[in-house]
């Protein structure tokens, strides 16, 4: 009978076995569902049965809570964005100009914000009310040059100039700012500021991303703009044209008094080669006055007798010498050749 008592034990150890198991896979389950982490970027509050627990958890790494009962609830460390609606606001002189905003924002007590607000969407939510409260309060009593221009931006008559900006609106970019666009923004920082401690939250910063007139507005001030273009337009080519004629005028006066001194000049040429022509025929032609003559002659026969020209004057002139005397060389030629023809060989 004691021999079987070993076996006993066996089969006691083998049922004992996956209890053991069972017992250390739960214990397992239990510890892995007492621990969570944190990292750097992250803090958190433990939340059981819907209410929160003890203090913030800030510092990152490992953690313990109580399993299943307690519930992690993470919330962001870093910086978050705020990106408001564009909105459609008054300034104090009833001009509507679209302002779109943005900011930056933290997290700083986790416990009063998960109390508040819960979560990052309940914060947007906030975020917008507050913040847009704040802009549009603070853009409707202001007018509109405080708005988009900075205390120390000076304008001078060469930058409206430069700009070719309408006379309509000279008047307000001239105008003196007292407060300026930057301190706009630090007031609607600053007010906005003292509301955010009842939420954990902690703004940062916020800026004015955009500042636009509405579309109706824009229609009217694109006209006016169109307009006045069209003015400047219309004066710089009325005295582009001007310019041109007034161009034109002295350059054809250039010209003329141009034409005027060379032909001045070719008549002083031509006169001065004349007078040296004369020079040189009366040189070459004072060597021999009986050749000048007779040259000058028939030069005027070749002008004077041409075709079809009649010409009466008396044979005994001087003009006709040359030609009487040829003549008369051809006649006395003729006489003595009739008689040396007519003369028989013995008489001669």
């Amino acid at each position: 009978m004691n021999r079987h008592f070993p076996n006993r034990s066996v089969k006691q150890g083998r049922g004992i076995l996956p209890l053991v198991l069972v017992l250390f896979a739960i214990a397992a389950v239990v510890a892995f569902a007492s621990i969570y982490t944190l990292d750097e970027t992250q803090q958190a509050i433990i939340v059981q049965f819907g209410a929160p627990v003890g203090d913030p958890v800030t510092e990152p790494g490992l953690h313990f809570r109580v399993p299943f009962i307690q519930e992690v609830r993470r919330f962001d460390k870093r910086l978050l964005a705020w990106d408001g609606d564009p909105n459609q606001i008054p300034t104090v002189e009833e001009q509507f100009i679209s302002v779109d905003t943005t900011a930056r924002w933290r997290i700083v007590d986790p416990l009063v914000f998960l109390q508040s607000v819960q979560n990052e969407q309940g914060a947007q939510s906030r975020l917008n009310d507050i913040l847009d409260s704040v802009v549009r309060d603070k853009i409707a009593s202001s007018s509109l040059v405080e708005i988009v221009r900075s205390k120390d931006w000076k304008v001078s008559e060469e930058d409206l100039q430069r700009t070719m900006v309408a006379e309509s609106d000279e008047e307000i970019l001239l105008q003196e700012v007292v407060s300026g666009r930057e301190e706009l923004v630090q007031s609607i920082l600053e007010t906005a500021q003292l509301q955010m401690p009842r939420y954990g939250i902690e703004l940062v910063d916020i800026r004015i991303k955009r500042i636009n007139y509405v579309e109706s507005v824009q229609k009217q001030v694109f006209e006016r703009m169109i307009a006045e273009r069209q003015r400047m337009a219309e004066q710089f080519r009325s005295e582009g044209e001007g310019r041109a004629a007034e161009i034109g005028g002295e350059t054809e006066r250039m010209i003329a008094e141009i034409k005027s001194e060379a032909r001045r000049d070719a008549d002083i040429i031509r006169g001065e080669a004349d007078a040296e022509a004369t020079r040189i025929y009366n040189e070459a032609y004072g060597r021999d006055a009986e050749f000048y003559a007779f040259f000058r002659t028939l030069e005027s026969y070749a002008d004077a007798l041409g075709k079809g020209v009649t010409l009466v004057v008396d044979s005994n002139s001087d003009y006709f010498q040359y030609l009487r005397s040829s003549m008369d060389s051809s006649a006395a030629d003729g006489v003595s050749e009739a008689v040396a023809a007519e003369t028989p060989h013995d008489a001669q």
